[in-house]
Formats: C-alpha cells, sequence, structure tokens
C-alpha cells in the first residue's frame, strides 16, 4: 500500500507524533545539551539523560506546554525564514568587509522577531494581559522604535576598533563572564 506524504503525516498526527513524541524529543535534546555544555555535573552522560528524560516527560505532560509548543514553533519558522531572507539580501548587496557590522543589526532583527512571537503567542494563548492592552498596531510601533534606536546605536558605535568576536559571544561573554562563550 502506498501512502502519500499528507497521508503519513495525519497518520502520525493521528499516533500523537506532533503532540507528544516530537515535543519531548526537543526538550530531552535541549536539555540534555545544555547540561552536557555546562558540565554541572561533570561528564557524567547517565545522569544527564536522566533529568533531560524527567524534564522531557514533566513537559509535554502539561497541556499548556503541548498548546504553547503547538503556536510558538509556527511562528519560530517564519522569523528564521524572515532572518534567512536578510542574510541572503546581505550576502548579495553588501561587500565582503562590511558584512561583520549588520551582524548587530541582524543581531537585533531576531531579537525583535523573537519578541514578537512570544507576545504574539502570549496574546493567543491568553496568558498575558499585555497584548491585550497595547495592541498589535501599538506593539508594532515600540519595535520599530526599538529597531530604530538600535540601527542608531550601531552605526554610531560602529568604528574601527578591533574585533572580540561574533555579537553573540560578546554578548555571552558580556552577561555571564569572559571566556563563557567558546568558538
Amino acid at each position: 500500500m502506498v501512502y502519500s506524504i499528507n497521508e503519513v503525516m495525519m497518520l502520525w498526527e493521528s499516533y500523537g507524533i506532533f503532540d507528544t513524541l516530537l515535543p519531548f524529543l526537543l526538550i530531552f535534546a535541549i536539555v540534555f545539551g545544555i547540561l552536557s555544555y555546562l558540565r554541572i555535573f561533570g561528564n557524567k552522560k547517565g545522569i544527564h539523560v536522566i533529568i533531560a528524560l524527567v524534564v522531557g516527560f514533566l513537559a509535554v505532560r502539561n497541556q499548556y506546554f503541548n498548546e504553547f509548543y503547538k503556536e510558538v514553533f509556527p511562528r519560530l519558522g517564519v522569523g528564521v525564514v524572515i532572518l534567512l531572507v536578510i542574510m541572503i539580501l546581505i550576502g548579495l548587496f553588501v561587500e565582503k568587509e562590511y558584512r561583520r557590522y549588520w551582524a548587530w543589526g541582524l543581531s537585533a532583527i531576531g531579537l525583535i522577531i523573537a519578541i514578537v512571537i512570544l507576545v504574539q503567542t502570549f496574546g493567543y494563548l491568553g496568558w498575558t494581559g499585555l497584548y491585550g492592552y497595547f495592541g498589535g498596531e501599538t506593539v508594532g510601533w515600540i519595535i520599530g522604535a526599538v529597531l530604530l534606536l538600535g540601527v542608531i546605536i550601531a552605526v554610531a558605535t560602529a568604528g574601527g576598533g578591533e574585533s572580540h568576536g561574533s555579537p553573540m559571544k560578546q554578548a555571552a561573554n558580556a552577561l555571564f563572564g569572559k571566556g563563557f562563550y567558546h568558538d
């Protein structure tokens, strides 16, 4: 018997693959990766696996996690596509020696996209009154103002100083201390 991709996806959905298995695997992988990277318990992978399993099972057990997961990840996919398109356009139209200055702008845009995704998701799920007070148009104006302020600061601080790595590395080292982020 031959199934189409759509039929396979619907079959997986009826089995709960998208509601339980994939969210569990995602949480397991994230928690295991963080524990392995930080080495809080040394190099004891067994402890990392047990903790990641427990956190993963507890997360998918709660209905509000499943609702959040179903709402946030499609929005995240759209946000990642927006960043990818911007990166492609920068690669096409900006000379190579000036691309490093755009890294801060991309970081700011990524942060704004993340905030918009969370505000929209929380508003849809009814988890916050913030979206109801401000509404979608006001949130857009606030995000636009923050973006404009970020561009002004990036242009004002861009100079011929020596680089200390990627913006992600600089931010992580500033928050958690020098040497936290490894390339």
